[in-house]
């Protein structure tokens, strides 16, 4: 069984994002997390499924073109790296 909720590191490794990216996306709503304790912070797991099935690029989400999502997700990184 999964734990419900991981440590923000944890989250960085299943991504293969940095914890800076992690914290970014709590920042920004589209990661869910809960501060435990003093300031511990852990990711709801079901926040970060719904992250990887949202920006999902397989036959299910593909439009009629075959490129569906891939492209639109390419279009919108290279216009968030001039915002810098």
């Amino acid at each position: 069984m999964e734990p419900p909720l991981l440590r923000v590191q944890e989250a960085a490794a299943l991504l293969r994002v940095s914890k800076w990216t992690i914290y970014r996306w709590i920042e920004e709503g589209r990661l869910r997390a809960s501060k435990i304790g003093r300031g511990s912070l852990r990711i709801f797991r079901a926040s970060l499924n719904g992250l990887i099935d949202g920006q999902r690029t397989d036959q299910a989400s593909q439009g009629s073109n075959g490129r569906g999502q891939v492209f639109r997700a390419r279009s919108s990184m290279r216009a968030s790296k001039g915002r810098g």
